[in-house]
């Protein structure tokens, strides 16, 4: 005998309804679920935020008090969420916990339950995510398996290999009950009409044969049977015979023809859980630091640097979490209305009205903690920059230029710094004391691969600008009379470069009393493409740092994440002609540490308060040698990209502590 379970997700701030549509969606599919759920007898999980869980009792009480009562009796079962929809692998830990603390305590205030199993927010996982649910007191938590899998290389493995554990940063590990992307997009279809139901029944069949294990039905949205939010301008009709009326049938055949036995998702848990022999493993890769559901264009990217404009609002609620963080008096409400600012909905298809509430609810809340909202742009300083004849540098720091005035050097006591005024000031070269000045960081010119597939230069520090629809690709790579000052202790080379877009101003900061260098990209008069923006590129000379490499950086938990770079990696490889990128590390800290043999180290700080950038990174060999670059996203393109908005300046430190 087959079993199976099905999980729905419940929420009212999806992207695309509209505030007055909320009682409508309660009507067409929240009544209808508990009503499939009691006349079915089929325990169904059903998943929704505090807030949501607010908003239905604020608009239709007795939804909430019949939710309570069927939970009291178990004919379904409550799965957490948290206060808001968050991505947790792009928010500080401090938040995540307090979206937890605050989504239990409302479960617990209006229904009497606090839920076993949390289902991970859109499925972005990171191996810090165990930690925030455990430490909530959650017993176990829901993601997608499909995603996990290739992150661990299990593609083509048998669905045994699969761990039935995740392990967070440390020893903490918590049972996971999978959800599987293919089988609930094929339950939407048969309800929608798009397949025959005979199909649907031969493929559940095919795989409770072949999986052997308990079958995930479901485990998605329940707005989207018997009702449209209006996400695309092509949508399917709705099915003339009643989606909700359709998904019955469906299920009453699985239960006769398949003999399904209908699990409570925490019963599946169980099962899981209570293997003799449990696989336990960190569910993560660095091809694949936080595995998301669904489709490869469902990237962490998603959230992070695409729709209307991300990297703003991003860079805005890390502002408001560090003000938070420095108020020993920052009150509940404060909180909350951060984790509703930091919620994944506001971030895709969110409709131009909610957006504009949005960045009205962002500036009332700066004001109330007295936060000055920033502005895209850096007014040039006040000082002016000279020639470098006029300057007078300490003793011990020298800048000399070829004869052709093309390579700069910077000698301090602390670092060693060779830039191409021929190439925008990007990093011929760059050594630190503690590397014994050896370059780690560099450019590698054409012909260091003997691959034609990597026949360029690959230079570091630079500007990469795409804009598939006016086939325009636009770098920093220009010829440039850069301009030098000293402040203090600080030796700052300067060059404004006209691009099609506005002018960029790039400034080198090296610091002469430390193994410190900082690179600012301040951009004057630009847009937010509907495109690619990359800054910071950073090329490794890996035979200075020591292989094998290994990656460091939190992601939305308690400690530090680590990966080992032991497999080829591409972040920033396309997807598909709309989609321009796979994956990207959280670092929610603004940290992202590289680390080699011999203890040789190289570390990239930035503020997320200043500028929310993703990291990505690619590692590739070629024979014997490697290329490993990374690079800092401050826009990607996808189906929830807009054009507009602010590009955010970003300033990137370089260094080995």
């Amino acid at each position: 005998m087959a079993q199976g379970y099905l999980i729905f997700h419940l929420n009212l701030a999806f992207s695309s309804i509209k505030a007055e549509a909320r009682p409508e969606v309660i009507r067409n599919c929240y009544w209808p679920l508990l009503e499939l759920a009691e006349s079915e007898g089929i325990p169904i999980g059903i998943e929704l935020t505090g807030w949501t869980l607010q908003q239905i009792a604020l608009l239709d009480k007795s939804w909430m008090e019949r939710f309570r009562s069927m939970l009291k009796n178990r004919q379904c079962e409550l799965i957490g969420s948290g206060w808001s929809q968050i991505i947790g692998p792009l928010v500080p830990y401090e938040v995540n916990r307090w979206n937890q603390k605050l989504g239990t305590d409302v479960y617990q205030q209006l229904l009497g339950v606090m839920p076993k199993l949390a289902l991970v927010n859109e499925m972005a996982f990171s191996t810090g995510m165990v930690d925030v649910y455990a430490e909530a007191g959650y017993e176990g938590i829901v993601i997608d398996r499909d995603n996990v899998r290739l992150a661990l290389g299990l593609g083509h493995a048998p669905l045994s290999a699969t761990p039935t554990h995740a392990l967070g940063c440390g020893d903490r590990s918590l049972p996971v009950l999978w959800s599987d992307s293919i089988l609930f997009q094929r339950l939407q279809r048969v309800v929608h009409g798009d397949i025959p139901v005979s199909e649907y029944m031969a493929y559940v069949k095919e795989r409770a044969v072949q999986d052997g294990a308990v079958l995930p039905i479901y485990c998605n949205d329940a707005e989207i049977f018997d009702y449209r939010p209006g996400r695309f301008t092509a949508e399917s009709r709705l099915h003339p015979d009643g989606e909700w009326a359709r998904l019955k049938q469906v299920c009453s055949r699985l239960k006769e023809d398949l003999a399904l036995d209908w699990l409570s998702p925490g019963d599946a848990l169980a099962l899981q859980a209570a293997i003799p022999s449990p696989n336990i493993r960190r569910l993560t890769s660095v091809s694949q630091p936080i595995p998301v559901k669904k489709q490869a264009k469902y990237n962490i990217n998603r959230w992070a640097v695409t729709g209307r404009d991300d990297l703003w609002l991003n860079t805005s609620c890390h502002q408001i979490y560090q003000a938070l963080t420095q108020d020993d008096g920052a009150l509940e409400d404060s909180w909350r209305e951060l984790c509703e600012l930091w919620a994944s909905d506001l971030r895709t298809h969110i409709t131009i009205e909610r957006w504009d509430d949005v960045v009205e609810r962002v500036s009332n809340l700066n004001h109330r903690l007295g936060l000055v909202h920033f502005r895209s742009e850096v007014s040039d300083t006040a000082e002016p920059h000279k020639p470098l004849c006029e300057i007078t540098l300490p003793q011990d720091v020298k800048i000399d230029q070829d004869e052709e005035g093309i390579l700069w050097t910077i000698k301090t006591p602390h670092v060693h710094l060779v830039l191409n005024a021929r190439r925008g000031l990007a990093i011929k070269s760059l050594a630190f004391k503690s590397h014994h000045f050896e370059p780690v960081i560099g450019t590698l010119p054409q012909g260091y691969f003997r691959s034609i597939e990597l026949g360029a230069d690959f230079y570091s520090g630079g500007v990469l600008i795409e804009i598939p629809g006016e086939r325009s690709r636009v770098t920093d790579l220009e010829w440039v009379t850069p301009s030098v000052r000293q402040q203090g202790a600080e030796l700052l080379i300067c060059a404004s470069i006209p691009l099609a877009q506005g002018i960029l101003r790039k400034e080198i900061v090296v610091d002469v009393k430390s193994e410190r260098v900082r690179l600012s990209y301040n951009f004057k008069l630009f847009e937010r493409p509907l495109g690619i923006v990359r800054v910071g590129i950073m090329t490794l000379l890996p035979d200075s740092l020591f292989l094998p490499l290994a990656v460091h950086c939190v992601n939305g938990g308690p400690e530090v994440e680590v990966f080992h770079l032991n497999q080829e990696v591409n972040h920033g490889h396309a997807a598909s002609t709309l989609v321009s990128s796979t994956a990207a590390f959280g670092a929610t800290d603004g940290r992202f540490v590289i680390k080699g043999a011999a203890n040789r180290r190289l570390v990239f700080a930035w503020n997320p308060a200043g500028c929310a950038a993703m990291p990505m990174l690619k590692h590739q060999r070629a024979q014997e040698r490697y290329l490993t670059r990374l690079s800092f996203s401050l826009c990607e393109l996808d189906d929830t990209s807009c054009a507009g908005g602010r590009l955010v300046p970003f300033t990137i430190e370089l260094s080995v502590a």
